[in-house]
């Protein structure tokens, strides 16, 4: 019995608490085993997986672009033996299982399928939830595979298969998460993540394969994954928004009478972007009041629940930095009271025109994207892209001008050094660097054991399949149960569909006003030539925010820029300095593979003849690594500490001052 004071007349039973859990997986596919096992000891209710980036863009470990990122983000996942390893000892029937899987999830939901067959568990009784947002990768991630028609395709194929066979997974969890990192407003968050939505059931319905009454099951089993940000109020007012929103497009677009399958069913992860590297200890009161946002309104309340940790501006948390987060949840839901009381917010006149406010500019955006085609439209155009990339560049402007505080950052920046941050390992992870043998080796492991013969007819169904515009998911299981490698589905597919490049959104954008901005256009102006900045994205790494937001900025202050996008190999970046005789050079890697990335473009450079060019690189970057960039010929190192934008690009402009003066050796 609990011992918790309570008004005697209320009877009122409290409420189960949410599915706790933290983002998890790194290294190999065993020590991520022991991490996400331990995390389950320690109280954790569900799994949420994170997949390192070959994994989620389609490649084995041994290519090319794939070396230097496996492990470094998530757990590698090459064939259905990862699989088997990395859910070790955990069982499928009774587990709550999220996999953050966009571009290649069909894939990741066959091996997962495919596991369960090998230990005779019955899907029927697998829950949880692919990812498998293509939109938000086109607008904000970079971890999407083919054109936007097929992959449309691969995700209603999806609904239509766990429909029929899967009844307790979610198909896909739109993801408006990453919106929120890439910039977007409470009203873009509510209206793309909607436009999401009715993007992909618009497609189910317009296939024809499903029965009306599993059309309206496959309403039902629409999740999101959101975000919530400092201002908490206007988040958990969001999140009201959310759920009149949906319940109003339920039965409106599409005649959905149950009221269950009209419930806006969401997970949450709270903001990163918010998170800083100045005095990162704040970090973890941030955490709190974001999660305060989709807890504190019952009518409103998220499903599940994972928190970042407080270092994640300068690293991926350490377990100890996990189970602090996880410690939050438990006390927050076991500790208070707040599972013991209906809705602490019905009837408030203020939360009520808040959230009249943010439905009608949601109908509004709305109604802007239909009128571009819908969210497939909108993506083909850039209406989306662009609109992410301006909200983004003027957030920072605003943090700049001090309009926006960020404690530590632009206020109250004195302050006693972090003990957070002291120790051997100064508060940050360190990847395993054996990782990447370690998955080579069980890759290698998996093609000697296999049948070469079945794995040539899966593959060759596979293709098959998809040319004839024919269900792929059976084929994908019988491609998983034959070890077919991840990078074999994916190329199969590519082979079919080909592959695509997302717009970038920079055109338009504009952040650049007053007297600090006046000033950079004018020693712009003073040099002999206008500067020519190649912004380049080397690896897998897809977050691009950073990256458009300097190439705006440079733009912004007269440079000509080129950008692009993300996924570059080495070698196409180095092709691209040398034929454009650009006068500088700025790499962006967020993956923690900036030694890696950094030495293959030098070294691409130095082939090329163009070593001289000045290279600068902005990212996480640990200063650990700061003197081997520095050894390796990088000329600056932009961290996130490094916020001022005009103190960025004036940086920029003096190094290529010394390369455009009439001493320099290049013209």
């Amino acid at each position: 019995m609990s011992d918790r004071s309570r008004d005697p007349g209320d009877a009122r039973k409290a409420d189960a608490p949410w599915i706790f859990r933290t983002y998890a997986g790194h290294s190999s596919a065993r020590a991520s085993n022991e991490l996400v096992r331990a995390n389950l000891a320690a109280g954790q209710t569900g799994l949420s997986i994170a997949f390192d980036l070959p994994t989620q863009c389609g490649y084995d470990p041994d290519h090319p672009l794939a070396r230097p990122e496996v492990g470094k983000v998530g757990v590698p996942i090459a064939s259905l033996d990862d699989m088997h390893a990395l859910f070790e000892g955990i069982p499928l029937d009774q587990m709550n299982t999220s996999m953050t899987i966009n571009g290649t999830a069909m894939w990741l939901l066959a091996l997962y399928v495919g596991l369960a067959r090998e230990r005779g568990v019955p899907e029927a009784k697998l829950r949880g939830t692919t990812q498998n947002d293509i939109v938000k990768e086109y607008l904000a991630r970079g971890t999407y595979l083919f054109p936007p028609e097929p992959s449309f395709d691969l995700i209603a194929e999806t609904y239509e298969y766990c429909v029929a066979r899967m009844p307790l997974w979610n198909p896909s969890n739109v993801c408006s998460y990453h919106l929120q990192e890439a910039g977007a407003t409470p009203v873009q968050e509510l209206a793309f993540a909607l436009a999401d939505a009715i993007g992909v059931l618009d497609r189910v319905r317009a296939r024809g394969r499903a029965s009306a009454a599993a059309f309206a099951q496959c309403v039902g089993r629409v999740s999101f994954f959101v975000n919530a940000g400092m201002r908490f109020v206007e988040e958990m007012c969001k999140m009201r928004a959310f759920v009149e929103l949906w319940d109003e497009l339920c039965r409106e677009r599409y005649g959905v009478l149950d009221p269950k399958l009209r419930q806006f069913r969401y997970g949450v992860q709270v903001n990163s972007l918010g998170l800083t590297a100045q005095q990162p200890e704040n970090n973890a009161w941030r955490i709190l009041i974001e999660a305060l946002g989709v807890t504190l309104s019952r009518d409103a309340r998220c499903r599940a629940l994972q928190l970042p940790a407080w270092n994640e501006a300068l690293s991926l948390p350490r377990p100890w930095d996990q189970q602090w987060s996880l410690r939050l949840q438990q006390i927050l839901a076991y500790e208070t009271d707040l599972l013991e009381y209906g809705d602490l917010f019905a009837g408030s006149p203020v939360v009520a025109a808040k959230v009249d406010a943010l439905c009608r500019a949601a109908r509004a955006e709305l109604a802007q994207i239909a009128a571009h085609g819908g969210i497939q439209g909108a993506i083909d155009s850039g209406y989306c892209k662009q609109a992410l990339v301006r909200a983004m560049a003027a957030r920072m402007a605003r943090i700049e001008r001090g309009d926006q505080v960020v404690v530590g950052v632009n206020r109250w920046t004195d302050g006693l050094g972090s003990p957070l941050v002291g120790g051997d390992d100064g508060g940050m992870f360190r990847a395993d660097p054996a990782a990447g043998e370690q998955a080579l080796a069980a890759l290698a492991a998996t093609r000697a054991r296999r049948d070469a013969g079945r794995v040539a007819a899966a593959l060759a169904a596979l293709e098959a399949a998809a040319r004839a515009g024919a269900p792929l998911m059976e084929a994908s299981i019988e491609c998983a149960l034959a070890r077919v490698t991840t990078g074999e589905w994916a190329a199969a597919l590519r082979g079919v569909w080909g592959e695509y490049r997302a717009q970038t959104g920079v055109t338009g954008a504009r952040l650049g006003a007053g007297e600090g901005w006046d000033a950079l256009r004018a020693r712009v102006a003073g040099l002999p030539r206008r500067p020519k900045l190649l912004v380049g994205k080397p690896g897998l790494d897809g977050h691009s925010n950073g990256a458009e937001v300097i190439a705006v900025a440079a733009r912004d202050a007269g440079f000509e820029v080129i950008y692009a996008g993300i996924r570059l190999e080495p070698a196409a970046i180095a092709q691209t300095a040398a034929q454009e005789d650009v006068d500088l050079i700025g790499l962006s890697v967020l993956s923690g593979s900036h030694l890696e990335l950094v030495a293959a473009v030098m070294t691409e450079l130095r082939a090329r003849g163009a070593g001289d060019v000045p290279v600068v690189v902005g990212g996480v970057v640990p200063v650990r690594d700061h003197a081997e960039l520095a050894r390796l010929g990088v000329r600056r190192i932009f961290t996130p500490s490094d916020y001022k934008l005009t103190e960025i690009v004036g940086a920029l402009i003096e190094l290529c001052a010394r390369g455009t003066s009439p001493q320099a050796t290049r013209i």
